[in-house]
């Protein structure tokens, strides 16, 4: 197998990125990172001097850009895109841009670079709702929205791409929950985690609805790993990528559980009743990764982030929330 040194992560500084960046430097591995840094400049602060890594600030459709962020890279993991659906449909024209159009010519610019691997987030969303018990990786996709049909439609173009000593791994997220140092707090786990902390209160719609869940510290792991595992283990495989399927209202009892009894729990009616659940039996099975932690240690990261002040203003500030920096920002 040979040996990956470089790679390029798009959307470096999202959510995900900022926790993944550091321990790909920790694994030895030097790093690019290509983000538009819509959410701070400060994301990788902790990093920042690492003589490995290299911060390009850039738009993932400028080919060009592409080309010199490619250069001499072995592997990529491509995480932008305009990231779940309320962002998404505030302007579709953009979401197809960026989350599709500019797919094939980052595939293409990869594979003509001499890049080995291309590992692929794509979401659990894809599925749609599912009425199975384990929504594996075999079961046909019924994306809801054009976030997911996108997602659907780029893993597609993916395995046709597929060429000798090109890799390619495409891998199925649930939910993220946790702590970043590009928070987000409009993901179900930590959205609920703090109004609990700051209201005092939680409001769950509905309740009964499914959330596939994982923990940022697991998915980040993964992505490590699945530079390191043999070609012919991955190459055109789809994996799911989950641990714990739980209902909203069990999502809050944790939430309460962690943060404290007094915190008042309400339930309301609600429209969406859109339920996921999905199945990582096989994963575990023919890669043996297992997610090692659990929603309650995901709330127990975010109640110790904001009592050690490492979330100021997060009712209002709109570096939190995906959907209100895209309508400020009114990108293009």
């Amino acid at each position: 197998m040979a040996i990956i040194k470089t790679v390029l992560v798009t959307g470096g500084a999202g959510y995900v990125g900022a926790v993944l960046v550091p321990k790909l430097l920790e694994a030895g591995y030097s790093v690019r990172v290509l983000d538009l840094y819509i959410y701070g400049d400060h994301v990788l602060d902790g990093v920042k001097d690492h003589l490995a890594l290299q911060q390009i600030r850039g738009d993932i459709r400028d080919r060009s850009l592409l080309e010199v962020a490619l250069r001499d890279c072995d592997a990529v993991i491509h995480l932008a895109c305009i990231s779940n659906d309320p962002s998404f449909e505030l302007n579709p024209a953009l979401g197809k841009a960026i989350n599709y159009d500019a797919f094939s010519p980052l595939v293409d610019v990869s594979r003509d670079s001499g890049v080995r691997r291309f590992i692929y987030a794509s979401s659990s969303s894809v599925y749609g709702i599912k009425n199975e018990p384990n929504v594996t990786e075999d079961l046909a996709l019924e994306p809801l929205t054009d976030y997911s049909r996108y997602k659907a439609l780029c893993e597609e173009a993916l395995l046709q791409k597929r060429a000798p000593g090109f890799t390619t791994l495409i891998l199925r997220p649930a939910t993220v929950c946790g702590y970043s140092p590009r928070m987000r707090l409009d993901l179900t786990v930590n959205i609920l985690t703090n109004h609990a902390v700051n209201m005092g209160k939680i409001t769950v719609f509905g309740g009964e609805q499914m959330r596939p869940n994982i923990h940022i510290r697991d998915i980040t792991d993964l992505y490590v790993q699945a530079l390191q595992w043999p070609e012919n283990v991955i190459d055109g495989k789809i994996f799911n990528a989950g641990i714990e399927n739980q209902s909203v209202q069990k999502i809050a009892e944790i939430v309460r559980d962690v943060i404290g009894e007094d915190v008042r729990l309400i339930t309301t009616t609600t429209d969406d009743n859109r339920s996921y659940h999905v199945s990582s039996k096989k994963i575990e099975d023919e890669l043996g990764f297992e997610a090692r932690y659990s929603i309650r240690q995901a709330v127990e990261d975010i109640r110790d982030a904001f009592e050690q002040g490492r979330l100021p203003n997060s009712l209002t500030d709109e570096k939190y929330f995906n959907i209100k920096r895209m309508q400020s920002l009114k990108l293009a």
